[in-house]
C-alpha cells in the first residue's frame, strides 16, 4: 500500500482521494486474504473426516494452500464423503455436470480427487492423504513443480509436528491402509501360507500393471538426504489401480514379466515388501527400503506398530544356527533385532552374541534374507493378525476407529440436517463400550455386513 501523505493528495470532486481508494482496495484484499484463509480452514475440516484422519496445524495449512487453488479447496470442500457419480455430485453441489467434469478431471490429474472406474461409469472420491494426495503429488512429474516445497511440508506435517501419526495411530489403532508381504522364500518348513499373503500370487491374479516413482523415495531426493541405492521407479500396482494411475499420468504400463523381475530384484536388494491392508483385490505392491519409506521411518521412530499391519508370520532364531554376525540387525528396517551376549565373557574373550526378535517385527522376511546360515526362519504367528476382506471392510473399519464413520453414513456436507445426524452418530459411535463391541470378533462381521447392505442399497439422494 502506498504511503502517502492525505495532505497532499490530489482530489477529484467525482471520487474519494487517492487514500480512501488505497484502503478500500487493503479492506477488499484483507476480505480476500480472510475468505480463501476460511475456504481452507473448510477444507481442512472436510479431509480431517477422511478414514485417515488429518488435523489441522500451521503446517497442514501451509501444505493444503500448496496443494489447491482456492477454487479447488471451494469444490473439494462440497464434494459427499462417500464415491459419488458426476451427476450426484451436480445434484448436491447445484452445479452442472459441463461446469463440473473439467473441475474434477483437474482435480483428479492433480491427485486430490480419485476417479474410480465401476465398470459402467466413474466415480469421484476425495483422496485422503495416505494413501492418496501425499503419494500422488510426489508422483507427479512435469517441469515447474515446487517438488522440494511440497517434499518439506509433507515431511514436517508427518513427522515434524507429530499430530498426524497420533491422531492416527497414537490410541492404539490396529487397521492401517498398508501390510506387509513376507518373502516366501524366509519362510520356515511346513508353514503354510495363503495366495494373498503371497506377493507371486498377487501378481498372477491380474493382467494389468504400472510403475511409477516411489513417493517417500522422491520426496527424499528433494529433501537433500542421501542417494539411495534403490531405483526411484519402484511403485508398483495392479488391476484398476494401475489403470486409475496409468490414466492420470503418474505411472506407466508394464507387463506382468517386468512386475516378476522387479519383485525378484526386491528380494535381492532386501526391501520391504508391502500392499493393501485387504485379502482381496489388492491393487498395489510396494518395495520399501528403510532409509526413505515413511512407513517405515513412522514405525521405527514413533513405537506405533499399526502404522504398518503385520504379516501373519513372526521372525524366529535358532540360537544353535546363529552365528552373531549382526547382518540380520543390520538389515531390518524397523530395528526390531537386538544381539544380545549368550554369556558374561571376559576381557580377552567377548561373549559371543546371538540374535534377538523384538516385538515390533513385521514378518517381513529382511532380516531372514541376509542370514548366511538359515537361523532366521518366519514362523506363523500365535495371535491372528486382522486383514480385512476387501477395500470397502477396511475403510469402514479405519473410520470406526478414527471416529470418521457417520460421515459414510450421512455423507452430503451441504446438508444440515446431515450435518446434526453425523454429530448425533458419530457421538453414539465415540462411546468407549460401543466401539469395542463393533470392533470385537462378535459383532463387527454382522455390523460390517450391514454396512454394505445399506451402502449397496442407498439411494442417489443420501
Amino acid at each position: 500500500m502506498s504511503k502517502v501523505d492525505a495532505k497532499t493528495c490530489p482530489q477529484d470532486d467525482s471520487g474519494p482521494s487517492l487514500r480512501s481508494k488505497e484502503r478500500s482496495r487493503s479492506n477488499q484484499n484483507t476480505m480476500g486474504h480472510l475468505a480463501s484463509k476460511d475456504t481452507y480452514r473448510h477444507l481442512g475440516k472436510r479431509l480431517d473426516q477422511a478414514p485417515v484422519r488429518t488435523p489441522w496445524t500451521p503446517i497442514f495449512r501451509a501444505l493444503v494452500e500448496a496443494l489447491y487453488t482456492p477454487a479447488e479447496a471451494r469444490l473439494v470442500s462440497r464434494l459427499p464423503y462417500r464415491p459419488s457419480t458426476l451427476a450426484r455430485i451436480a445434484r448436491m453441489t447445484g452445479e452442472s455436470e459441463t461446469v463440473l467434469r473439467p473441475q474434477m478431471e483437474g482435480l483428479c490429474a492433480k491427485g486430490l480427487v480419485l476417479d474410480l472406474w465401476n465398470g459402467m461409469e466413474y466415480l469421484y472420491l476425495v483422496s485422503p492423504l495416505v494413501i492418496g494426495f501425499f503419494e500422488f503429488t510426489m508422483m507427479r512429474t512435469g517441469p515447474d513443480l515446487p517438488r522440494a516445497r511440497w517434499a518439506e511440508l509433507f515431511q514436517a506435517y508427518m513427522f515434524g509436528e507429530r499430530d498426524f501419526l497420533a491422531a492416527n495411530f497414537g490410541n492404539g489403532q490396529q487397521v492401517s491402509v498398508m501390510r506387509a508381504l513376507p518373502h516366501e522364500e524366509t519362510l520356515g518348513p511346513h508353514v503354510e501360507i495363503l495366495d494373498y499373503e503371497k506377493a507371486s500370487a498377487l501378481i498372477e491374479e491380474h493382467t494389468e500393471f504400472s510403475l511409477g516413482l516411489c513417493s517417500c523415495r522422491h520426496e527424499k531426493h528433494h529433501l537433500g538426504q542421501a542417494p539411495c541405492r534403490t531405483p526411484m521407479e519402484t511403485c508398483t500396482s495392479m488391476g484398476a489401480g494401475a489403470r486409475l494411475l496409468i490414466r492420470n499420468g503418474f505411472a506407466k504400463p508394464i507387463d506382468k514379466m517386468q512386475m516378476r523381475d522387479i519383485l525378484a530384484r526386491s528380494r535381492d536388494l532386501g526391501l520391504t515388501l508391502s500392499t493393501d491392508n485387504v485379502r482381496r483385490d489388492a491393487g498395489f505392491i510396494c518395495h520399501c527400503c528403510g532409509c526413505c519409506c515413511n512407513l517405515l521411518l513412522g514405525v521405527r521412530e514413533t513405537g506405533y506398530t499399526g502404522i504398518l499391519v503385520t504379516s501373519s508370520y513372526l521372525a524366529a532364531v535358532d540360537a544353535t544356527l546363529c552365528t552373531g554376525c549382526g547382518l540380520c540387525a543390520k538389515a531390518c528396517p524397523v530395528a526390531a533385532i537386538e544381539m544380545e551376549s549368550r554369556g558374561a565373557g571376559s576381557q580377552s574373550r567377548p561373549a559371543a552374541k546371538f540374535a534377538q526378535v523384538g516385538a515390533i517385527c513385521l514378518g517381513c522376511g529382511v532380516c531372514a534374507l541376509q542370514c548366511p546360515t538359515g537361523a532366521l526362519r518366519l514362523q506363523q504367528r500365535s495371535q491372528q493378525v486382522l486383514h480385512p476382506e476387501d477395500s470397502f471392510e477396511r475403510v469402514m473399519l479405519q473410520a470406526l476407529e478414527r471416529d470418521t464413520l457417520q460421515t459414510f453414513i450421512f455423507d452430503n456436507p451441504e446438508s444440515r440436517t446431515q450435518e446434526f445426524m453425523r454429530g448425533l452418530v458419530g457421538g453414539f459411535l465415540k462411546l468407549p463400550p460401543v466401539k469395542r463391541a463393533l470392533l470385537g470378533e462378535k459383532l463387527r462381521s454382522r455390523f460390517l455386513l450391514a454396512l454394505r447392505r445399506m451402502a449397496t442399497t442407498a439411494g442417489p439422494s443420501i
